[in-house]
C-alpha cells in the first residue's frame, strides 16, 4: 500500500535568520568526474590537467553548476524545496581540486504576509534569502533565492 508524500510546512522565518552553515570537501576528482557524468559536462578544464595548465590555470576546475548544486541542496534542506520560488547564481570564483567549501546563508527580508492556500493553511510570507559559498575567506558563490516561509 502506497501512503501520500505530505508537503512540510513552511518554517517560520524573519530577517537575520541562518542555518548552520554546511563544509564540503575537501574536493576530488572523483567528485568532478561523477558530477561531469551525470550533468554531461566534459569540457577539459574539469579533468585534463596537462590543458588545464595550457589555459593557464593551477589546477582542474570544478564545473560551477556542481557548486550550484550543492548550495541548492543545502538551501533545501534548510526551507524545504516545495516552497523554493526563485534561485540565482553568480560564480565569482574558480573552484579547484582540493578546495574545502562552506555554505552558508541568511534570510534578508521578509515580504507578506500573503493569504495561504486551502492546501497550506498558514499565513505565508516569502523570504529573500543571500548565500554564498565560500573558500577560505574568498566567496566563489553568490546567490540569491526566495523561499515561501510562514509568518512570525
Amino acid at each position: 500500500m502506497s501512503h501520500p508524500v505530505r508537503a512540510r510546512q513552511p518554517i517560520r522565518a524573519a530577517v537575520g535568520d541562518t542555518h548552520p552553515a554546511r563544509e564540503i570537501g575537501p574536493l576530488t576528482q572523483t567528485d568532478i568526474v561523477r558530477f561531469a557524468g551525470a550533468g554531461g559536462d566534459f569540457n577539459p578544464l574539469h579533468h585534463d590537467p596537462e590543458f588545464v595548465r595550457s589555459s593557464g590555470f593551477p589546477g582542474v576546475i570544478s564545473m560551477g553548476q556542481l557548486q550550484a548544486g550543492m548550495l541548492a541542496g543545502w538551501l533545501s534542506d534548510w526551507l524545504g524545496v516545495e516552497h523554493l520560488r526563485e534561485f540565482e547564481v553568480r560564480f565569482v570564483a574558480p573552484v579547484f581540486l582540493g578546495d574545502v567549501l562552506r555554505l552558508s546563508g541568511e534570510i534578508v527580508a521578509v515580504d507578506g504576509p500573503g493569504p495561504a492556500s486551502a492546501a497550506e493553511p498558514v499565513t505565508e510570507s516569502v523570504a529573500e534569502i543571500a548565500l554564498s559559498v565560500r573558500r577560505g575567506d574568498d566567496t566563489v558563490v553568490r546567490a540569491s533565492a526566495k523561499a515561501v516561509v510562514a509568518s512570525s
